[in-house]
């Protein structure tokens, strides 16, 4: 579960409700990943800003951005290996490297792409299950 401040969450609402819930519509406009955090500049496609200053910059803790790819298996793949001693094949999960050398040296660019994108559907998914979770609550 990747953990948002109450601004970020309402911001994210807003760019939700402004797309009418079709999470098709954002787009990351920008990306960059720093020693701390991998910064998302979300828009809508249908309203494309001038500057990135005007889109909504979504900060995601390198931590939680590792703990994503390696939750879905980014940067593994599935493969046979032989046992060492009884010498009989079977399947495994073949790690390629860690999760953030593995997004900044081994994905391409369309890896790199693929990841930030599931990681903001999963985000905004997570928000809205969440949030409407909560609602059903107040009931």
């Amino acid at each position: 579960m990747i953990k948002l401040n109450t601004k970020t969450r309402n911001e994210l609402w807003w760019l939700i409700i402004s797309v009418d819930y079709n999470y098709g519509r954002i787009a990351i406009a920008d990306h960059e990943l720093n020693g701390q955090h991998l910064i998302l500049w979300l828009e809508d496609k249908q309203d494309y800003k001038n500057t990135l200053d005007e889109c909504l910059q979504l900060h995601i803790p390198v931590k939680q951005f590792a703990k994503f790819i390696k939750s879905k298996k980014f940067n593994s793949y599935k493969g046979a290996r032989m046992h060492p001693q009884k010498k009989y094949v079977y399947t495994a999960e073949i790690s390629i490297s860690e999760p953030l050398p593995w997004y900044q040296q081994d994905a391409t660019p369309t890896e790199q792409r693929w990841a930030r994108e599931a990681l903001l559907k999963h985000i905004l998914t997570q928000l809205v299950e969440n949030e409407l979770y909560d609602c059903d609550l107040d009931f």
